[in-house]
């Protein structure tokens, strides 16, 4: 009978979940994932508050990427999709929780197509016949007014509102569409954020927020050291200023006399003499270290009239280097080697109670700041994730000018393409084609639904005013009712609607083709 017992080729503790099981396994965990942050979604969606059970920091937030990367999660479909939404993140910068959602919604028809007895390979064929006839109807559905400015920049508010209209930012949309756009205009087409410094300071409105060109460097200026200096040549360094007191690490010095103790730390001080005048041979009036800088150096640089700025951390100093030109020095000795950073005013200047220093007329043009004000940290930092966001999406639409229609009306037009597909589809193939378009018409069903309205009642009659022609129909989240979404200017960036689109399908394709879930043993602990 031996030979019919089951043989174990695995450790005793690993465990294999096979065929059904697995396959229930993936869907569940994945769809579980959707339905955490599909309330979100939507101008009407809730926040969520996340906790440490470490720290006990709390974090009110109703960023999908946000929440998902907080949480941790055992499912290995569940982390898909968590995965999807940090692609999301980093590749448009918005529509975490709508790919997040629509990608469970996907799964959620093909679970219900696997108890039909349709083989998941049929589904996946069936999924991609659907996502190509989807994007090609949302192609000739994009406006692209790129070559018009007025026209264009009335898109980005547009993109800028609505991307703002389900965060923490909602109220003052109109205020902050302005300010994002015109940061992002500032960059003159490129993406690299990081011209655009955020700085958040607690206090006052989030009203009180406003766009400063330049860059701010949340630090102090030296004592006695001058608190204007206009044309500005700078010298940024990351380089140990605190040796004016003996500093022999690892080794014992023995002396006979206290004289003997005294040469040696006028020896140091010397050396340090020594590095500020190697400093000061580099002609600049301003000098700032990303390290400390004691009290004798920084006496020295401001008896030679220069500003010193001490511990600028490596977020800032990099920055700073970015956007006046000039490159982080360590060593002092070729001083025509070294660029210097330049820049037309440095003032000190008051944020709230808080003392800032300013870089007004900087070499990178492009660059700006803006300085976010609010009650409390938890909102500060939220309105932080939302403009974030925010201006993500704008970078990205300057570099992709076609724009496409939301509140719901993208997807209905999606939907219809898919169906009218489906009708021409032969085989099971056409149920799975369908199925796409469901998942695709459930995203304006959300929206409805986290709004406290009649979903079915709704999404019927946009559907059906898209089945008669009435193709800029779309969800009116105000008034509960379908409207023309063009007149309302519900816009969003093409780039985001494709990438939610495309990104959803391939994963769960991905997580259809599994018939096996294998966990390894844990390692066991030494000792």
């Amino acid at each position: 009978m031996s030979g019919f017992s089951p043989i174990q080729i695995f450790n005793e503790e690993a465990s294999e979940e096979r065929a059904e099981n697995a396959r229930l396994s993936s869907f569940i965990g994945a769809i579980a994932v959707g339905d955490l942050v599909k309330s979100t979604l939507g101008p009407k969606g809730m926040d969520k508050i996340l906790q440490s059970m470490s720290t006990g920091e709390i974090m009110v937030t109703n960023d999908g990427a946000t929440i998902l990367k907080s949480i941790w999660l055992d499912n290995p479909a569940a982390k898909v999709l968590v995965n999807l939404s940090k692609v999301q993140d980093d590749e448009v910068g918005d529509g975490t929780t709508s790919v997040c959602v629509f990608g469970s919604e996907l799964l959620r028809e093909a679970e219900k197509l696997v108890n039909q007895k349709i083989h998941p390979q049929v589904i996946i064929e069936g999924y991609r016949i659907a996502s190509e006839a989807a994007l090609q109807a949302l192609e000739a559905a994009a406006v692209d007014n790129g070559a018009n400015p007025a026209a264009f920049r009335r898109d980005l508010i547009n993109i800028s509102k609505t991307t703002l209209s389900s965060k923490v930012l909602s109220q003052d949309r109109a205020y902050f569409s302005e300010l994002a756009v015109d940061a992002v205009l500032r960059l003159k087409g490129s993406t690299n954020l990081d011209n655009i410094q955020i700085i958040k300071k607690v206090g006052g409105r989030l009203l009180d927020s406003y766009l400063d060109e330049g860059f701010i460097l949340d630090k102090k200026m030296g004592v006695n050291c001058p608190k204007r200096i206009e044309n500005a040549t700078i010298l940024i360094a990351n380089t140990p200023m605190d040796t004016d007191k003996i500093k022999v690490f690892g080794a014992r010095v023995r002396v006979d006399a206290t004289g003997k103790l005294a040469e040696l730390e006028r020896a140091e001080r010397t050396k340090m003499a020594e590095k500020v005048d190697k400093i000061k041979a580099h002609g600049i009036n301003c000098f700032v270290n990303r390290q400390l800088i004691y009290n004798w150096p920084e006496q020295l640089l401001a008896d030679a009239g220069v500003m010193s700025i001490e511990h600028a951390d490596f977020d800032g100093v990099e920055r700073l280097a970015l956007v006046t030109g000039g490159e982080i020095a360590s060593t002092f000795d070729h001083p025509e080697l070294v660029k210097l950073g330049k820049c037309k005013l440095i003032e000190e200047i008051m944020i709230g109670e808080d003392k800032l220093i300013k870089f007004s007329g900087v070499e990178a043009g492009e660059a700006c700041t803006i300085v976010l004000r609010g009650a409390t940290h938890q909102l500060l930092d939220e309105a932080e994730r939302s403009l974030h966001d925010a201006l993500a999406v704008l970078s990205q639409t300057v570099k992709e000018t076609r724009t496409v229609l939301g509140g719901g009306c993208s997807e209905m037009l999606m939907s219809k393409a898919v169906d009218a597909i489906a009708a021409k589809t032969a085989g099971k193939k056409a149920m799975a084609v369908e199925g796409f378009a469901r998942a695709l018409r459930q995203m304006p069903t959300i929206l409805a639904d986290n709004a406290g309205y009649d979903s079915s009642d709704l999404v019927s009659r946009l559907r059906a005013a898209h089945y008669s022609g009435d193709a800029t129909a779309g969800l009116d989240m105000a008034k509960g009712d379908v409207g023309d979404v063009r007149a309302l200017g519900i816009t969003e960036s093409y780039k985001l609607k494709r990438q939610v689109v495309l990104s959803a399908s391939e994963a769960a394709e991905m997580i259809l083709r599994v018939d096996d879930i294998l966990r390894a043993a844990p390692r066991q602990r030494q000792g």
